[in-house]
């Protein structure tokens, strides 16, 4: 355990942060699988949120800004594929 108070206040910013950055990742893994889960129109609604989490994600820091850009041209490729 720290000792010095800003040690603490380290400790207890990461603990936050970790919880909210866990559930961001869950809440886009979630979005990702029902994109694949989806058929027809609803693949493309799914898309759409799925790729709304997965900017958001890149811009503050959870996953690179090309791991969103890979992610979102697969799931375009499945969605287009899959819509035909």
């Amino acid at each position: 355990m720290p000792r010095i108070k800003s040690a603490k206040k380290a400790m207890r910013q990461a603990r936050s942060r970790t919880h909210r950055n866990r559930a961001q990742r869950s809440a886009l893994r979630t979005a990702l699988k029902r994109v694949r889960e989806a058929t027809g129109t609803a693949a493309a609604q799914a898309y759409a949120i799925a790729v709304r989490l997965l900017d958001r994600a890149a811009r503050k820091g959870l996953i690179h800004p090309n791991n969103a850009a890979r992610h979102k041209s697969r799931l375009a490729a499945y969605v287009k594929k899959i819509s035909k």
